[in-house]
Protein backbone atom coordinates (compact mmCIF):
# COMPACT_ATOMS: atom_id res chain seq x y z
CA UNK A 1 0.00 0.00 0.00
CA UNK A 2 1.32 3.10 -0.73
CA UNK A 3 0.52 6.23 0.87
CA UNK A 4 1.27 10.19 0.81
CA UNK A 5 2.35 11.64 4.13
CA UNK A 6 2.25 15.43 4.41
CA UNK A 7 0.85 17.57 7.73
CA UNK A 8 0.60 21.18 9.11
CA UNK A 9 -1.36 22.54 6.44
CA UNK A 10 -2.62 25.41 8.71
CA UNK A 11 -5.13 26.82 6.42
CA UNK A 12 -6.09 30.54 7.13
CA UNK A 13 -2.20 31.48 8.19
CA UNK A 14 -1.44 34.39 8.10
CA UNK A 15 1.84 35.99 7.33
CA UNK A 16 2.29 39.32 9.51
CA UNK A 17 -0.87 40.54 8.03
CA UNK A 18 -0.32 39.14 4.85
CA UNK A 19 -2.80 35.90 3.64
CA UNK A 20 -1.02 32.31 2.65
CA UNK A 21 -4.01 31.37 1.17
CA UNK A 22 -3.25 31.61 -2.61
CA UNK A 23 -0.08 29.93 -1.67
CA UNK A 24 -1.85 27.26 0.11
CA UNK A 25 -3.32 26.59 -2.95
CA UNK A 26 -0.85 26.67 -5.12
CA UNK A 27 0.99 24.24 -2.85
CA UNK A 28 -1.82 21.98 -2.76
CA UNK A 29 -2.43 21.80 -6.17
CA UNK A 30 1.12 20.17 -6.58
CA UNK A 31 0.33 17.59 -3.43
CA UNK A 32 -2.95 16.24 -5.55
CA UNK A 33 -0.50 16.25 -8.77
CA UNK A 34 2.15 14.01 -6.78
CA UNK A 35 -0.62 11.91 -5.70
CA UNK A 36 -1.40 10.98 -9.07
CA UNK A 37 1.93 10.64 -10.48
CA UNK A 38 2.77 8.26 -7.70
CA UNK A 39 -0.62 6.35 -8.23
CA UNK A 40 -1.20 6.48 -4.21
CA UNK A 41 -3.82 4.41 -2.50
CA UNK A 42 -4.41 7.36 0.13
CA UNK A 43 -2.79 10.66 1.69
CA UNK A 44 -2.63 10.78 5.18
CA UNK A 45 -2.43 14.59 6.87
CA UNK A 46 -1.25 14.33 9.97
CA UNK A 47 -3.10 17.02 11.84
CA UNK A 48 -3.19 21.04 12.13
CA UNK A 49 -5.73 21.29 9.29
CA UNK A 50 -6.59 24.55 10.30
CA UNK A 51 -4.49 27.33 11.76
CA UNK A 52 -7.00 28.23 14.31
CA UNK A 53 -9.56 26.46 15.99
CA UNK A 54 -12.09 28.51 14.60
CA UNK A 55 -11.33 29.16 11.37
CA UNK A 56 -12.15 32.10 9.10
CA UNK A 57 -15.17 31.08 6.45
CA UNK A 58 -12.30 31.54 3.68
CA UNK A 59 -10.09 28.94 5.26
CA UNK A 60 -12.99 27.01 5.91
CA UNK A 61 -14.17 27.44 2.08
CA UNK A 62 -10.32 26.50 1.16
CA UNK A 63 -10.13 23.21 2.78
CA UNK A 64 -13.89 22.12 1.98
CA UNK A 65 -12.51 22.50 -1.84
CA UNK A 66 -9.59 20.69 -1.34
CA UNK A 67 -10.93 17.84 0.46
CA UNK A 68 -13.90 17.80 -2.34
CA UNK A 69 -10.95 17.54 -5.15
CA UNK A 70 -9.12 15.09 -3.07
CA UNK A 71 -11.61 12.94 -2.16
CA UNK A 72 -14.73 13.25 -4.67
CA UNK A 73 -13.31 14.16 -7.40
CA UNK A 74 -9.96 12.36 -8.12
CA UNK A 75 -11.30 9.59 -5.36
CA UNK A 76 -8.59 9.67 -3.37
CA UNK A 77 -9.15 8.24 0.20
CA UNK A 78 -7.83 10.72 3.09
CA UNK A 79 -6.43 9.46 6.36
CA UNK A 80 -6.58 12.53 8.79
CA UNK A 81 -6.41 13.62 12.57
CA UNK A 82 -7.00 17.09 14.00
CA UNK A 83 -3.63 18.76 15.87
CA UNK A 84 -3.20 20.96 18.64
CA UNK A 85 -4.28 24.15 16.34
CA UNK A 86 -7.69 22.34 15.03
CA UNK A 87 -10.71 22.40 17.12
CA UNK A 88 -11.54 18.36 17.83
CA UNK A 89 -15.16 19.12 17.94
CA UNK A 90 -15.89 21.46 15.05
CA UNK A 91 -13.97 18.88 12.60
CA UNK A 92 -16.18 16.08 13.96
CA UNK A 93 -18.90 16.72 13.23
CA UNK A 94 -19.28 14.80 9.82
CA UNK A 95 -17.07 12.21 10.03
CA UNK A 96 -19.42 9.06 10.26
CA UNK A 97 -20.89 9.98 6.78
CA UNK A 98 -17.03 11.12 5.62
CA UNK A 99 -16.39 7.87 5.87
CA UNK A 100 -18.62 6.54 3.32
CA UNK A 101 -15.81 7.90 0.52
CA UNK A 102 -13.09 6.59 2.17
CA UNK A 103 -12.55 9.90 4.01
CA UNK A 104 -11.84 8.99 7.64
CA UNK A 105 -11.01 11.92 10.07
CA UNK A 106 -10.35 10.86 13.60
CA UNK A 107 -10.25 14.04 16.02
CA UNK A 108 -11.23 12.66 19.51
CA UNK A 109 -8.99 10.06 21.64
CA UNK A 110 -11.39 7.40 21.61
CA UNK A 111 -11.89 7.15 18.11
CA UNK A 112 -8.53 5.99 17.66
CA UNK A 113 -9.01 2.58 18.96
CA UNK A 114 -10.75 1.44 15.84
CA UNK A 115 -8.20 1.56 13.21
CA UNK A 116 -9.10 1.02 9.31
CA UNK A 117 -8.47 -1.90 7.65
CA UNK A 118 -6.89 -2.69 4.62
CA UNK A 119 -5.73 -6.16 3.25
CA UNK A 120 -2.06 -5.32 4.44
CA UNK A 121 -2.40 -2.58 6.88
CA UNK A 122 -3.95 -1.70 9.88
CA UNK A 123 -3.87 1.87 10.21
CA UNK A 124 -4.39 3.44 14.00
CA UNK A 125 -5.26 7.71 13.66
CA UNK A 126 -4.61 9.23 16.88
CA UNK A 127 -5.39 12.95 17.36
CA UNK A 128 -3.87 15.55 18.98
CA UNK A 129 -4.82 15.23 22.64
CA UNK A 130 -4.09 16.27 26.46
CA UNK A 131 -3.83 14.31 29.77
CA UNK A 132 -7.27 15.74 30.69
CA UNK A 133 -8.37 14.22 27.71
CA UNK A 134 -6.89 10.68 28.80
CA UNK A 135 -8.02 11.02 32.03
CA UNK A 136 -11.57 11.75 31.18
CA UNK A 137 -11.57 8.87 28.65
CA UNK A 138 -9.92 6.42 31.24
CA UNK A 139 -12.52 7.44 33.61
CA UNK A 140 -15.18 6.18 31.26
CA UNK A 141 -13.04 3.40 30.58
CA UNK A 142 -13.32 2.33 34.66
CA UNK A 143 -9.46 2.45 35.09
CA UNK A 144 -9.34 2.83 38.76
CA UNK A 145 -8.99 6.19 40.16
CA UNK A 146 -6.10 5.90 41.73
CA UNK A 147 -4.11 5.12 37.99
CA UNK A 148 -6.19 7.88 36.57
CA UNK A 149 -4.86 10.59 38.63
CA UNK A 150 -1.43 9.21 37.96
CA UNK A 151 -2.13 10.48 33.92
CA UNK A 152 -0.28 13.67 34.79
CA UNK A 153 2.24 13.92 30.98
CA UNK A 154 1.52 13.32 27.69
CA UNK A 155 4.33 10.55 28.29
CA UNK A 156 1.95 8.86 30.78
CA UNK A 157 -1.39 9.01 28.76
CA UNK A 158 0.58 7.68 25.80
CA UNK A 159 1.34 4.64 27.95
CA UNK A 160 -1.62 3.41 28.90
CA UNK A 161 -3.09 4.40 24.77
CA UNK A 162 -0.11 2.74 23.34
CA UNK A 163 -0.90 -0.63 25.14
CA UNK A 164 -4.55 -0.69 23.93
CA UNK A 165 -3.56 0.44 20.72
CA UNK A 166 -1.51 -2.86 20.75
CA UNK A 167 -3.77 -5.30 22.16
CA UNK A 168 -5.89 -4.69 18.30
CA UNK A 169 -2.58 -5.56 15.84
CA UNK A 170 -3.81 -7.99 13.60
CA UNK A 171 -0.39 -10.01 13.30
CA UNK A 172 -1.10 -10.54 9.45
CA UNK A 173 -0.84 -7.25 8.89
CA UNK A 174 1.85 -4.24 9.07
CA UNK A 175 1.31 -1.38 11.64
CA UNK A 176 0.86 2.26 10.73
CA UNK A 177 0.16 4.89 13.51
CA UNK A 178 -0.70 8.71 12.77
CA UNK A 179 -0.36 11.29 15.46
CA UNK A 180 0.75 14.75 16.19
CA UNK A 181 3.43 15.25 18.70
CA UNK A 182 6.69 16.69 19.28
CA UNK A 183 8.88 13.36 19.61
CA UNK A 184 12.49 13.41 20.60
CA UNK A 185 14.80 10.19 19.63
CA UNK A 186 15.17 7.66 22.40
CA UNK A 187 18.85 9.00 23.25
CA UNK A 188 17.36 12.36 24.07
CA UNK A 189 19.12 13.73 21.24
CA UNK A 190 18.77 17.85 20.93
CA UNK A 191 16.59 19.09 17.58
CA UNK A 192 15.50 22.40 16.23
CA UNK A 193 12.23 22.24 16.55
CA UNK A 194 10.29 24.70 14.28
CA UNK A 195 6.88 24.33 15.47
CA UNK A 196 5.58 27.63 17.00
CA UNK A 197 4.01 25.43 19.93
CA UNK A 198 6.08 24.90 22.33
CA UNK A 199 7.46 21.61 23.58
CA UNK A 200 6.61 21.98 26.86
CA UNK A 201 3.22 22.26 26.74
CA UNK A 202 1.28 19.28 27.98
CA UNK A 203 4.08 17.66 28.82
CA UNK A 204 5.05 16.85 25.17
CA UNK A 205 8.94 17.19 25.63
CA UNK A 206 8.56 13.24 27.31
CA UNK A 207 7.45 11.77 24.57
CA UNK A 208 10.31 9.96 22.62
CA UNK A 209 10.66 7.13 20.07
CA UNK A 210 10.76 4.03 22.53
CA UNK A 211 7.03 4.72 22.80
CA UNK A 212 6.14 3.92 19.39
CA UNK A 213 8.58 0.73 18.88
CA UNK A 214 5.49 -1.59 18.37
CA UNK A 215 4.64 0.30 15.40
CA UNK A 216 6.00 -0.48 11.94
CA UNK A 217 5.91 2.89 10.99
CA UNK A 218 4.64 6.42 11.99
CA UNK A 219 3.30 9.63 10.55
CA UNK A 220 3.91 12.68 12.48
CA UNK A 221 2.66 16.32 12.25
CA UNK A 222 3.82 19.26 14.72
CA UNK A 223 6.93 19.60 13.52
CA UNK A 224 7.35 22.02 10.24
CA UNK A 225 10.85 20.16 8.26
CA UNK A 226 10.82 16.63 7.96
CA UNK A 227 14.88 17.12 9.12
CA UNK A 228 13.42 16.98 12.60
CA UNK A 229 12.12 12.98 12.17
CA UNK A 230 13.83 11.12 14.89
CA UNK A 231 14.18 7.77 13.34
CA UNK A 232 13.81 6.13 10.22
CA UNK A 233 10.54 4.88 10.75
CA UNK A 234 9.35 7.58 13.02
CA UNK A 235 8.73 10.88 10.41
CA UNK A 236 7.77 14.15 10.31
CA UNK A 237 6.54 15.31 6.27
CA UNK A 238 6.83 19.06 7.63
CA UNK A 239 4.37 21.97 6.84
CA UNK A 240 4.08 22.75 3.31
CA UNK A 241 4.41 26.29 3.20
CA UNK A 242 7.34 28.27 5.19
CA UNK A 243 5.26 30.14 7.92
CA UNK A 244 7.74 32.51 9.24
CA UNK A 245 11.25 33.87 9.45
CA UNK A 246 12.56 31.20 11.34
CA UNK A 247 11.39 28.57 8.71
CA UNK A 248 12.88 30.58 5.90
CA UNK A 249 15.72 31.56 7.84
CA UNK A 250 16.50 27.32 8.26
CA UNK A 251 19.47 25.90 6.47
CA UNK A 252 17.31 22.99 5.12
CA UNK A 253 13.80 24.69 4.28
CA UNK A 254 12.91 23.16 1.39
CA UNK A 255 9.30 21.94 1.97
CA UNK A 256 8.39 18.22 0.55
CA UNK A 257 5.91 15.46 1.33
CA UNK A 258 6.60 12.02 1.60
CA UNK A 259 5.74 8.58 -0.08
CA UNK A 260 5.69 5.80 2.08
CA UNK A 261 5.10 2.14 0.29
CA UNK A 262 4.31 -0.34 2.28
CA UNK A 263 5.42 -3.79 0.60
CA UNK A 264 5.71 -7.43 2.42
CA UNK A 265 9.05 -7.09 2.45
CA UNK A 266 9.88 -3.79 3.19
CA UNK A 267 8.82 -0.02 3.36
CA UNK A 268 10.41 2.46 0.95
CA UNK A 269 10.65 5.85 1.49
CA UNK A 270 10.36 8.75 -1.76
CA UNK A 271 10.83 12.66 -0.78
CA UNK A 272 8.84 14.77 -3.38
CA UNK A 273 9.85 18.58 -3.09
CA UNK A 274 7.06 21.37 -3.28
CA UNK A 275 8.01 24.59 -4.73
CA UNK A 276 6.81 27.45 -3.31
CA UNK A 277 4.33 30.01 -5.72
CA UNK A 278 5.80 32.95 -4.15
CA UNK A 279 9.13 31.94 -1.58
CA UNK A 280 10.23 34.04 1.66
CA UNK A 281 13.59 35.50 1.29
CA UNK A 282 15.57 36.63 4.75
CA UNK A 283 18.28 39.23 3.93
CA UNK A 284 20.27 40.59 6.40
CA UNK A 285 22.59 43.60 5.21
CA UNK A 286 23.38 47.02 5.47
CA UNK A 287 21.47 50.13 4.32
CA UNK A 288 23.65 51.07 1.28
CA UNK A 289 24.30 47.29 0.09
CA UNK A 290 20.32 46.89 0.77
CA UNK A 291 20.03 49.57 -2.02
CA UNK A 292 22.98 49.01 -4.08
CA UNK A 293 21.55 47.23 -7.45
CA UNK A 294 24.76 44.76 -7.54
CA UNK A 295 23.04 43.33 -4.50
CA UNK A 296 19.10 43.65 -4.75
CA UNK A 297 19.14 42.82 -8.45
CA UNK A 298 20.32 39.35 -7.50
CA UNK A 299 17.36 38.58 -5.56
CA UNK A 300 14.15 37.18 -6.92
CA UNK A 301 12.86 40.81 -6.98
CA UNK A 302 8.99 40.52 -7.58
CA UNK A 303 8.86 37.45 -7.43
CA UNK A 304 9.52 36.46 -3.54
CA UNK A 305 8.68 37.85 -0.24
CA UNK A 306 11.48 39.75 1.72
CA UNK A 307 12.08 40.00 5.66
CA UNK A 308 14.69 42.01 5.61
CA UNK A 309 17.20 43.27 8.43
CA UNK A 310 18.97 46.70 8.28
CA UNK A 311 22.46 45.96 9.86
CA UNK A 312 24.52 48.80 11.04
CA UNK A 313 21.25 50.82 11.15
CA UNK A 314 21.79 54.70 12.31
CA UNK A 315 17.99 56.09 12.89
CA UNK A 316 19.56 59.29 13.17
CA UNK A 317 20.73 59.48 10.08
CA UNK A 318 17.39 58.33 8.17
CA UNK A 319 14.97 60.72 10.13
CA UNK A 320 13.24 61.90 6.82
CA UNK A 321 13.66 58.09 5.12
CA UNK A 322 10.56 55.89 4.71
CA UNK A 323 12.80 53.05 5.18
CA UNK A 324 9.99 50.73 4.01
CA UNK A 325 9.12 52.56 1.13
CA UNK A 326 12.37 52.77 -0.20
CA UNK A 327 12.94 48.88 0.27
CA UNK A 328 9.95 47.75 -1.50
CA UNK A 329 10.77 50.01 -4.33
CA UNK A 330 13.93 47.74 -4.79
CA UNK A 331 12.14 44.64 -3.73
CA UNK A 332 8.35 44.37 -3.99
CA UNK A 333 6.45 43.14 -0.68
CA UNK A 334 8.60 43.04 2.60
CA UNK A 335 6.77 41.18 4.73
CA UNK A 336 9.10 42.04 7.89
CA UNK A 337 11.69 44.71 8.56
CA UNK A 338 13.79 44.76 11.56
CA UNK A 339 16.41 47.15 12.65
CA UNK A 340 19.93 45.50 13.93
CA UNK A 341 22.05 48.36 15.74
CA UNK A 342 25.97 48.40 15.87
CA UNK A 343 26.16 50.81 19.10
CA UNK A 344 29.82 52.18 19.67
CA UNK A 345 28.68 55.00 22.42
CA UNK A 346 30.27 55.20 25.28
CA UNK A 347 27.63 56.92 27.26
CA UNK A 348 26.32 56.26 30.73
CA UNK A 349 23.96 58.58 32.71
CA UNK A 350 24.27 59.56 35.86
CA UNK A 351 21.21 58.39 38.24
CA UNK A 352 21.96 60.68 40.74
CA UNK A 353 22.16 63.89 38.71
CA UNK A 354 19.82 66.73 39.73
CA UNK A 355 17.55 66.98 36.29
CA UNK A 356 17.16 70.78 37.94
CA UNK A 357 20.74 71.50 37.08
CA UNK A 358 20.48 70.11 33.35
CA UNK A 359 19.00 72.29 30.40
CA UNK A 360 15.76 70.51 28.72
CA UNK A 361 17.16 70.22 25.88
CA UNK A 362 19.98 68.38 27.31
CA UNK A 363 17.94 65.87 29.17
CA UNK A 364 16.16 65.41 25.82
CA UNK A 365 19.76 64.62 24.25
CA UNK A 366 20.16 62.02 27.29
CA UNK A 367 16.96 59.91 27.11
CA UNK A 368 17.63 59.58 23.72
CA UNK A 369 21.21 58.38 23.87
CA UNK A 370 19.59 56.21 26.57
CA UNK A 371 17.19 54.72 24.10
CA UNK A 372 19.38 54.43 20.40
CA UNK A 373 22.77 54.62 22.40
CA UNK A 374 23.07 57.77 19.61
CA UNK A 375 23.24 61.85 20.29
CA UNK A 376 20.97 64.01 19.11
CA UNK A 377 21.94 64.78 14.90
CA UNK A 378 22.29 68.81 14.46
CA UNK A 379 18.67 69.10 12.77
CA UNK A 380 16.80 67.17 15.68
CA UNK A 381 18.88 69.35 18.04
CA UNK A 382 17.34 72.52 16.27
CA UNK A 383 14.02 70.58 16.38
CA UNK A 384 14.54 70.01 19.96
CA UNK A 385 15.28 73.95 21.16
CA UNK A 386 12.32 75.13 18.78
CA UNK A 387 10.05 72.94 20.45
CA UNK A 388 11.33 74.28 24.00
CA UNK A 389 11.16 77.90 22.78
CA UNK A 390 8.00 77.85 21.75
CA UNK A 391 6.59 76.32 24.90
CA UNK A 392 8.47 78.89 26.72
CA UNK A 393 6.55 81.87 24.75
CA UNK A 394 3.23 80.38 25.51
CA UNK A 395 4.27 80.31 28.99
CA UNK A 396 4.62 83.65 29.55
Amino acid sequence: MKLLHTADWHIGRTLNGYSLLAEQKAVFAQIVQIAQDEEVDGIVIAGDLYDRAIPSPEAVTTLDQMFRTLNLEKKIPIYAISGNHDSARRLNYGRKWLEETNFYLHTLLEEAFTPIETPTLQIFLLPFFDPLDARVYYQKKDLPAEDVAQIKTIADALELVIADLVELFDPTKKHLLVTHFAVTAHQEDSLDLTSETTSQVGGLATVTTKQFAAFDYVMLGHIHTRHASPAPTVRYAGSPVKFNVKEARAKNNQKSVEIVDFTAQKIQQKVCKLIPQTDLVVLEADWETLCDPSFYQQQPVGQAWFAITIQNFERSAHLQTNLRSELEKRYGTIVELDYQTNSTSTFAPQESTDLREISPEKIVNNFFQTITAYELSPAQKDLVAKIFNEVEREQK
